[in-house]
C-alpha cells in the first residue's frame, strides 16, 4: 500500500476515531466513494491500536488509577475509585462484545456496511446527539459516575456497531442526557473506549493472524504511528473546544454528510 494511502487512512481514523462523527463509517466510505483498495483488517487493527496508545496516553492519570483498581477488583476488592471505575468499564463493555460476536457470527455484520446505512445512522444520531446536549442538564461530574449509568451507557455504546452511528458520540449522547457536563460526558466516553478496541482489536488480530507477512508489518506500524499523532491531537481539539463551544458543530457536519450521503446512495 502507498504511503499516501496509509497517511489518509490513519489520520480518518486518527481524527473520527474520538470525534462524535464515526470513525467506522468513514473508515468504510474511503474505498465505498473514492475506488480506493479496502485496507483490509489487519490494517485496521493497526490505526485502532494507534489511537489506542493515543486515549491511553491523554488520559494516563486516569488509567493509572483504573489499571491500579484492576487488580483489586481481580481480589474482589471495590473499596478504591479506581477499583469501582475498573467495575464500570468492564459492565459497559459488555453490551458491545456480546453483540458485535452476534452481528458477527449472524453475518449481518457486512450487510450493514453500505453508504445507505451510514447516511441514515449519521443523520439520526447527528439529530439525537443535538437533542441530548440541548436538553440534558449539567449536574453531573466523571466522580459521580454510578453502575447504573455505566450499564445505560454501555447499551447505548453498543448501538455503535452500526457504522455511521459513533461510538464517542452515542456514548457522549448516553452521557448528556443522563445528565453529565460535556467536559465529562466526553471524558466518559474516552475512557469507555479504551477496554472497547482492546475488545475489538484482539478480535480482529485474532483473525488475520495467518496473513501476516513483513511487508504488512510495515505498513501496519507506519498506519500505527500516523493514527496515534492525528488521535492526539484530535483529543486536545476536542477537549478545547469543549470549554467554549457545545458539540453542535459535529451535528452539523453529522448532518451535511448524510444528506449527502444519501443522496449518493439513492440517486
Amino acid at each position: 500500500m502507498t504511503l499516501t494511502h496509509l497517511l489518509i487512512l490513519a489520520l480518518i481514523q486518527g481524527v473520527t476515531e474520538f470525534l462524535p462523527v464515526s470513525s467506522s463509517g468513514h473508515l468504510i466510505l474511503l474505498p465505498n466513494l473514492t475506488g480506493m483498495t479496502d485496507q483490509g483488517q489487519a490494517l485496521d487493527v493497526a490505526v485502532h491500536v494507534g489511537t489506542l496508545f493515543a486515549v491511553i496516553l491523554y488520559f494516563w492519570s486516569d488509567v493509572k488509577v483504573v489499571t491500579l483498581g484492576l487488580g483489586r477488583l481481580a481480589k474482589g476488592r471495590v473499596d478504591t475509585q479506581g477499583a469501582f471505575w475498573a467495575l464500570c468499564l468492564l459492565v459497559a463493555t459488555v453490551p458491545v462484545v456480546l453483540l458485535g460476536l452476534a452481528l458477527k457470527l449472524s453475518g449481518y455484520n457486512d450487510m450493514l456496511r453500505s453508504t445507505a446505512v451510514i447516511g441514515w445512522m449519521m443523520l439520526i444520531f447527528g439529530v439525537v446527539l443535538y437533542w441530548a446536549d440541548q436538553t440534558g442538564p449539567e449536574v453531573k461530574r466523571t466522580a459521580n459516575w454510578s453502575l447504573k449509568d455505566a450499564v445505560i451507557m454501555g447499551l447505548w455504546q453498543a448501538l455503535a456497531l452500526i457504522p455511521g452511528t459513533s461510538r464517542s458520540g452515542i456514548t457522549i449522547t448516553a452521557a448528556r442526557q443522563l445528565g453529565y457536563d460535556r467536559e465529562s460526558a466526553a471524558r466518559l466516553a474516552m475512557l469507555m473506549s479504551i477496554p472497547t478496541i482492546i475488545a475489538s482489536g484482539a478480535f480482529l488480530t485474532v483473525e488475520v493472524a495467518q496473513e501476516a507477512h513483513m511487508a504488512l508489518f510495515r505498513d501496519a506500524a507506519i498506519a500505527a504511528v500516523f493514527a496515534f499523532v492525528a488521535a492526539l491531537a484530535a483529543l486536545k481539539l476536542m477537549f478545547a473546544l469543549l470549554k467554549s463551544v457545545s458539540f453542535t458543530p459535529y451535528v452539523i457536519y453529522r448532518v451535511i454528510l448524510g444528506v449527502i450521503l444519501l443522496i449518493i446512495a439513492y440517486t
